[in-house]
């Protein structure tokens, strides 16, 4: 390759890595010729000569409808490992190929072919190769996202190609993405001379001209211009090289130009398939000859027995600039032929269309109700886009593209779910439809702004659906328009708006949507009544969402020991199902983990849910997961990894649209100032979050961070200003008993308190606070027993800064538990903390697999549970038995409980993540 030093290197690289059992994913993309296909048979090369077994798959425009069409190409030399996977892998991968009814969900397809290229890379390292991957359908897309971000501790590379200007609807969320760019210009011109050294001097500058340093217009261009120049005019580069491709195809025979539209409109159909159509085109028999010119034309070429274009864009060159009456003809001809083949029938039935056809729209809409009742929902999708595509009535056109939607949605397909959506006619949609779309775009695409104005339309949507019968629509709408409230912090007026609206229903006030929905709109109306209705309720343990509604309106309300609750069950039935979307929502609440002093299954619930939020899409978690990570990395005293996290999360676009993820990261960032020394600094930051005009400020998630804006207050000297921030503190507490208002208003009486009655108010704030507020109980400890010091009251300062101490030993507050340890020894005491070493600290997952290895899971549970190769398990436990000083698995669990009494000591200040 010219001109391709840097890239060729990386992906080098890259290779050395994978052949040492560190696999990793790369895209590379850019437009229409600029060497992505050369570059991958490069590597694909350099691999085969190192001894990788290379698979590869490509999109083909036609088949992109096709659920998993592209991943049956990629594992069809490694099918014989099927058969040796355990079950449930071997009835997914079945599934998905077709030899069951139904399509499995998308992790469990994504772990078996997981499961099947770790078997094959443990006998040769893997390359995975996938060109253009914008034709690749959604289901192997996903499939190939899933392995790529698990292929770390693997001996596999993934290397995929894009046509695409950008890299963010494509990307594979592992190694930073790679844009091939035009070549420079003297690579450009080095290109040239290799391939048409013979060039006149002015012909050779007007194609380095019109080129513009594409190398598939280097390469092309000049077999066009030395027969007619005139061909480069002032064309886009893309529509100049189809020009010279088809002027190319116009030489040919009519024969060979019958077969190329043929192959055009059906690039997947057998070759004595297309010299038939191609037949019956041109009127006569059509022999492989044809097929033999369109070769030696550089037009096509043969992989084994199947033809296919040299290049995608011959394939549209050829098919645009045929006459119309040949293309319905071809496509007429294909939907006779195509018997065994019904999805493809009805596309080429539907292609030879010349206008609205209800009867086809008809058959089409049966064939898509027929595919769901086998449960092939992605299957559905593409036949419902056409059926609307052929029907008179617009707003029945409508209703199917909302339908088609729907399903896009829930395969997880967001780019088809907007570009649906996009073609729908709002001005037409009846009140069901309507609500029915506003659920479907919040769902695939969550649009932060106006967030008022979007509040009130939802209420309204959710009215008319609810009126016209749809209850089911109007719940789920009204619920996410009360979620808004909340994320957004939306005003008085549309929260009133939300519950208003769900007061006309005569919901029965005990369902869990009815109580998540008031939780979330008007907490201080209504928190006292969601509390106590909570306390009188057993969600089944079947029900994943009401469960996830009941967690979700405690966490609202600042109810930490309710939300892990219900919240926790949930967690495992989204896991059980392999609901990766819904499972990072429920994961977001490990926050609340943090407060109960659980630092340690806060990480690992953190990081896991981070993980699937960011492959699911679902970057309102996300923030709210970086905001988990960077409050544990902070508290555990990881002071460097907690400042790069919130770093990582200012800079999403979201950021500064969604008021709760702000607030939660002034927290963090106000912690890091206060453990640094920067007390002032703190307090200026924690305390934005309580003006109204700073955009930091939340209505409800600022009294999370009151005992840290206390303890920066005294730290600052500022307890007046402090007093006067929180002034309306007991009245709102008094509205939401809530354990977040309960803890706010019981550590400021003490911490914030006169020294006249600071005694009587430590003793009550201790004993006020909820029982399992573990680690704002050891706060007050350390307040109190700097207090006494203060008063030069050592002895009696000793056993509240030892419970102190010990509290954030067992949970791994290092910041607290250092200035605990000095608080002592300057009362006079040794303070007593184990030391530990630092090289038996284990990462989030390396918790998780450690744990529950030592419970008696294989390794086989292990990564269905985390939905990870069973191969990487091992690799994991192979790092962890050194590092706690063990051999086997049976002394995991005698490991792990020693290190659980005294790893709090060994924290670092960055995380070893």
């Amino acid at each position: 390759m010219i001109g391709r030093d840097e890239e060729l290197r990386v992906l080098r690289e890259l290779l050395d890595l994978a052949a040492g059992g560190h696999g990793t994913a790369l895209l590379t993309y850019g437009t229409a010729g600029v060497g992505k296909s050369t570059l991958l048979r490069a590597v694909h090369e350099e691999a085969t000569q190192r001894g990788f077994r290379v698979l590869r798959t490509s999109g083909v425009e036609t088949e992109q409808w096709l659920p998993f069409a592209a991943l049956q190409l990629l594992l069809q030399p490694a099918a014989r490992g099927i058969k040796d996977l355990p079950g449930p892998h071997r009835q997914a991968l079945n599934g998905a190929f077709g030899a069951t009814e139904a399509d499995p969900p998308i992790h469990r397809v994504g772990l078996a072919a997981l499961e099947l290229l770790a078997d094959a890379a443990d006998r040769q390292p893997l390359l995975l190769l996938a060109d253009d991957l914008q034709w690749v359908d959604s289901s192997s897309r996903d499939v190939l996202r899933f392995v790529a971000r698990r292929t770390g501790d693997l001996p596999i590379l993934l290397v995929a190609a894009a046509r695409a200007d950008s890299a963010e609807e494509y990307g594979l969320g592992v190694h930073p993405d790679v844009r091939l760019d035009p070549l420079a210009p003297a690579a450009a011109a080095e290109l040239l001379d290799t391939h048409a050294p013979d060039l006149s001097a002015s012909l050779r500058s007007l194609v380095l001209d019109r080129a513009v340093g594409n190398p598939l217009a280097l390469v092309e261009l000049p077999k066009a211009v030395r027969h007619s120049p005139g061909q480069l005019g002032d064309l886009p580069l893309t529509q100049r090289l189809e020009a010279a491709f088809a002027a190319r195809a116009d030489s040919a025979s009519g024969e060979c130009r019958a077969l190329l539209l043929a192959l055009a409109s059906e690039p997947t159909a057998p070759l004595n398939v297309l010299l038939d159509i191609a037949g019956s085109l041109c009127g006569t028999p059509v022999s492989v000859h044809a097929l033999q010119e369109a070769i030696d034309a550089g037009l096509v070429v043969l992989t084994g027995r199947v033809p296919e274009f040299r290049h995608p864009l011959m394939r549209s060159a050829v098919y645009t600039r045929s006459p119309l009456a040949d293309r319905l003809a071809a496509h007429r001809a294909l939907a006779a032929v195509l018997h065994d083949r019904p999805d493809r029938q009805l596309v080429h039935e539907a292609a030879a269309a010349i206008g609205p056809d209800d009867a086809l729209a008809d058959r089409l809409e049966s064939f898509a109700d027929a595919a769901l009742v086998r449960g092939k929902t992605a299957a559905a999708v593409p036949v419902l886009r056409q059926a609307a595509d052929l029907v008179r009535d617009v707003r029945r056109r409508t209703g199917i593209l909302v339908r088609a939607a729907e399903l896009a949605d829930e395969t997880n397909d967001r780019i088809a779910t907007q570009l649906l959506l996009g073609q729908a006619d709002l001005d037409v949609l009846g009140p069901v439809e309507r609500a029915r779309l506003m659920v479907v775009s919040d769902s695939a695409a969550f649009e932060p702004g106006a967030p008022e104005r979007r509040i009130q339309d939802m209420v309204a949507a959710a009215a008319g659906a609810f009126d016209a019968g749809a209850e089911d629509v109007a719940r789920d709408l009204l619920w996410r328009a009360a979620a808004r409230c909340f994320f957004q912090d939306g005003d008085a007026r549309v929260r009133a708006r939300v519950t208003a609206e769900l007061d006309r229903w005569n919901s029965p006030p005990d369902a869990p949507h009815v109580l998540a929905v008031r939780a979330y709109a008007q907490p201080y109306r209504y928190g006292a009544e969601v509390l106590a209705r909570i306390d009188t309720l057993e969600a089944a343990p079947e029900g994943g969402r009401d469960t996830h509604y009941l967690g979700s309106g405690a966490m609202g309300l600042g109810e930490v020991t309710r939300a892990v609750r219900y919240l926790a069950p949930a967690v495992a039935t989204w896991r059980a199902q392999g609901r990766l979307g819904l499972l990072a929502r429920s994961l977001a609440a490990s926050y609340s983990r943090s407060y109960l002093g659980q630092l340690d299954q806060a990480r690992e619930e953190s990081t896991e849910g981070l993980a699937l939020a960011e492959e699911t899409g679902e970057w309102l978690m996300w923030l709210s997961l970086k905001a988990n990570v960077g409050l544990v990395a902070a508290l555990r005293g990881e002071t460097g990894y907690a400042a790069r996290t919130m770093r990582e999360m200012r800079a999403h676009r979201l950021f500064l649209s969604m008021p709760f993820a702000a607030a939660r990261a002034q927290q963090v960032d106000g912690l890091l100032a206060l453990f640094d020394g920067r007390p002032s600094e703190a307090y200026d930051i924690l305390a934005a979050a309580f003006d109204p005009g700073d955009p930091h400020y939340h209505s409800v998630c600022r009294w999370l961070l009151v005992p840290d804006l206390a303890d920066a207050a005294v730290a600052a000297g500022r307890v007046a200003s402090a007093r006067e921030l929180l002034a309306g503190l007991p009245e709102l507490a008094s509205a939401l008993p809530s354990e977040m208002m309960t803890v706010a208003r019981a550590y400021t009486t003490a911490v914030l308190g006169p020294d006249g009655t600071a005694e009587e108010d430590y003793v009550a704030a201790l004993a006020a606070l909820p029982a399992d507020w573990t680690l704002a109980r050891a706060r007050l400890h350390l307040h109190h027993g700097r207090r006494l010091r203060r008063l030069r009251r050592n002895v009696d300062a000793r056993r509240p800064l030892r419970l102190a101490r010990d509290e954030f030993q067992r949970t791994g507050a290092r910041p607290w538990l250092e200035l605990s340890g000095e608080q002592l020894r300057a009362a006079g005491e040794s303070d007593g903390q184990r030391q530990v070493n630092t090289g038996t600290r284990l990462s989030a997952q390396e918790m998780q697999i450690a744990v529950m290895a030592a419970r008696g899971l294989s390794n086989r549970e292990i990564g269905q549970r985390l939905f990870i190769s069973h191969r990487t398990v091992g690799a994991h436990l192979y790092r962890i038995y050194p590092r706690l000083g063990i051999t086997s698995r049976g002394k995991l669990a005698a490991a792990l409980a020693t290190l659980d009494e005294g790893q709090a000591a060994a924290h670092g200040a960055d995380s070893p993540e």
